[in-house]
């Protein structure tokens, strides 16, 4: 479902939601990359589980993101309806470098998770501990 028209009362809650340096950087990881958990956003924002928390707390209430869950585990995701206006939004401050950054750091922290998982793998299939 797609945004389908734009109320005064819900552009306010998405302009407050955009005036925030760490709602905007949260919001171009999860655009950038599909859905994240709370643990990744901390450790590629290097905020508290606090301030993550709260600001994805604002965030929801704005109809911006939505969430799943799996097992102990909660993902983050933009809302359908907020797509293409976000993408707009987004797209303009692409190259920014604080963004690009962000960006940069959870590809780091994705490569070594998967490095380490296929480690993990190999170690099962040799038989070692």
């Amino acid at each position: 479902m797609r945004l389908k028209h734009f109320t005064v009362a819900f552009g306010q809650q998405v302009f407050r939601a955009l005036a925030d340096e760490s709602r905007v950087r949260i919001l171009h990881l999860l655009w950038r990359n599909q859905e994240m958990c709370i643990s990744d956003l901390e450790q590629v924002l290097d905020f508290t589980q606090t301030k993550t928390s709260r600001q994805l707390a604002h965030l929801r209430s704005a109809g911006l993101v939505s969430f799943r869950r799996l097992d102990n585990w909660v993902f983050y995701f933009i809302k359908d309806e907020a797509q293409d206006l976000l993408r707009q939004q987004l797209g303009y401050m692409e190259r920014d470098a604080q963004l690009t950054q962000d960006q940069k750091i959870y590809q780091t922290l994705w490569s070594n998770r998967e490095l380490a998982a296929y480690k993990l793998q190999n170690r099962r299939w040799q038989g070692t501990n």
